[in-house]
């Protein structure tokens, strides 16, 4: 008798494209995820908004100072800090296919409000699909941390959900009209409910949560074992 393969998993990200973890919580999924292909294991994932910085003006601040006055950290610990996570999502993501992340934040980068990012999200996750959506979240990742640009600009925005395969024009509508405001505020107050208060926080089948920019080999003997029960119990 052949053995019945594991029921595709459903995995919500929950996470803040400002939030440098979060890449590498990413690149450690996605990594475990390819590497747990062979065994029949698979994922969709949905990303859920977090907002760090729900109160942060459009014009954002300076990283730098943004980190000393939420956390205390001095310069000195700031610039530590940056090396080791950039560090940290290079590693995360050089196992994957056609894929590197290039973090080069430095003292002089901001840091932005992210409401209109997270519109943009639910958006592609609306209408385009969990593929578009991944996507247009990496996209962000990379408009943000490797490009520097401003996350409240309407054409910077606009270009990532372009290069995320997504319709520029109507991206800019979304963005406009306030469109899906209500829905991320929903979403937001639904998973600090859920008792999420930091992210990124990877929450598989609704009930397993994985908290932390892990890294791949964490995330692949969690989901094994996840996918395992959630086969026996189907």
């Amino acid at each position: 008798m052949t053995e019945a393969l594991p029921k595709p998993l459903h995995i919500d990200f929950v996470s803040d494209v400002v939030c440098p973890w979060c890449v590498v919580g990413l690149g450690g999924l996605e990594t475990a995820l390819e590497k747990l292909k062979p065994e029949g294991i698979t994922a969709e994932i949905a990303f859920q908004p977090f907002e760090l910085n729900p109160d942060m003006a459009r014009e954002g601040e300076n990283v730098s100072e943004h980190i000393a006055a939420k956390y205390g950290a001095t310069p000195e610990q700031s610039a530590a800090n940056r090396a080791m996570i950039k560090t940290r999502a290079a590693e995360a993501w050089a196992p994957i296919a056609g894929k590197a992340f290039d973090m080069r934040m430095d003292e002089t980068s901001r840091i932005w409000n992210t409401f209109d990012a997270h519109r943009l999200i639910y958006w592609a996750g609306e209408t385009a699909g969990a593929e578009r959506q991944k996507a247009l979240k990496e996209a962000l990742f990379r408009t943000h941390f490797t490009e520097g640009n401003n996350l409240t600009d309407a054409g910077v925005l606009t270009r990532a959900a372009q290069d995320a395969g997504l319709d520029r024009a109507e991206a800019g509508e979304v963005l406009a009209s306030g469109l899906y405001a209500d829905a991320v505020r929903r979403e937001q107050a639904l998973w600090r409910q859920r008792g999420i208060n930091s992210v990124p926080a990877v929450v598989v089948e609704g009930k397993y949560l994985i908290s932390g920019g892990q890294p791949a080999a964490v995330f692949e003997e969690a989901l094994r074992k996840i996918a395992s029960e959630h086969t026996a119990t189907a």
